[in-house]
């Protein structure tokens, strides 16, 4: 699995020019540094908010405390929420649905957590409710295949709702741990498709009660900022229970992170690393920070 240094290399060096020379020890933030480094966070999407405290906070520093230590304490204290996803349960299946815009990264993301499931010892199945676009099915089928799990899949254009209705009947007579529901892209702009999703939670709620048990939103971490006003359209429609960031060792712009989880009140439960299975890995917020920063000299 890729390390949380490497996956943030992109983000880091955006980072790079404002934070160069902060953390000599003995050293104190003039004017020019804190101006340089407001830009820097800016370039890497770091939100308002937490820049101005940033700012703030490593400008304060006490005489003898590292501004290093000072930067990561403020980091770490914008993670509002840290729960971890949670496998096991004592209602079975666990249902998850995962939803998202086109070209987020849903479909792998419901296949790493099947992968994931098994080698927790799980029984996953994996429900290809995305039915208007074929190659989701077909992915998934593959990915089952190489997972060692069933799929439950419709026709195309089959309704969704319906794949996710039978999918959870499907869990529930075949003894399954999880039922993990991939769905169809669509943006968060476009209403008529966000009230299709709300149809699809009624239907699985109808095959059982109670679920789904989680809702994650998948969201490309290259979109930065631009993908926390998705998240909190999401979350008006489908009561997100957390969230999955892909690519991020794609992005120069990590620095969103914990805007999503303090903005939205919902975890961070997932990070895509790389492109492996093994790459999808639970957040921690201190190796975020780490990889942020990077090594200490």
């Amino acid at each position: 699995m890729k390390s949380w240094i490497d996956a943030l290399a992109r983000t880091r060096a955006a980072l790079a020019n404002g934070i160069r020379g902060l953390f000599r020890p003995g050293s104190v933030v003039s004017r020019e540094d804190r101006e340089r480094l407001e830009e820097a966070l800016v370039s890497a999407d770091v939100p308002m908010w937490l820049a101005g405290k940033l700012l703030d906070d490593a400008a304060a520093a006490r005489s003898g405390v590292p501004i290093r230590a000072t930067v990561e304490q403020t980091l770490l204290s914008a993670f509002a929420s840290k729960a971890a996803f949670s496998w096991e349960s004592a209602v079975k299946p666990r249902v998850v649905l995962i939803v998202g815009v086109n070209g987020s990264g849903k479909t792998t993301t419901a296949a790493k957590l099947a992968w994931h499931a098994k080698r927790r010892g799980l029984t996953p199945i994996l429900a290809a409710a995305d039915t208007f676009r074929a190659a989701a099915a077909e992915q998934l089928r593959k990915w089952a295949s190489s997972v060692g799990c069933d799929v439950i899949a419709g026709a195309a254009g089959a309704d969704s709702a319906a794949v996710a209705f039978d999918a959870v009947k499907a869990g529930v007579s075949r003894g399954a741990d999880l039922v993990i529901i991939d769905t169809a892209g669509r943006m968060h702009t476009k209403q008529p498709l966000m009230d299709e999703m709300g149809k699809i939670r009624r239907s699985i709620g109808k095959s059982m009660p109670g679920a789904p048990h989680e809702t994650l939103l998948v969201l490309d971490a290259t979109l930065g900022n631009n993908a926390v006003a998705q998240a909190k359209v999401f979350h008006e429609i489908v009561p997100l229970t957390g969230v999955v960031i892909t690519k991020l060792d794609g992005s120069a712009k990590g620095g969103f992170i914990p805007a999503v989880n303090k903005e939205l009140g919902v975890p961070v439960y997932f990070v895509g690393l790389g492109e492996g299975a093994e790459d999808l890995a639970p957040f921690d917020a201190a190796e975020f920070v780490k990889g942020l920063l990077g090594p200490e000299a």
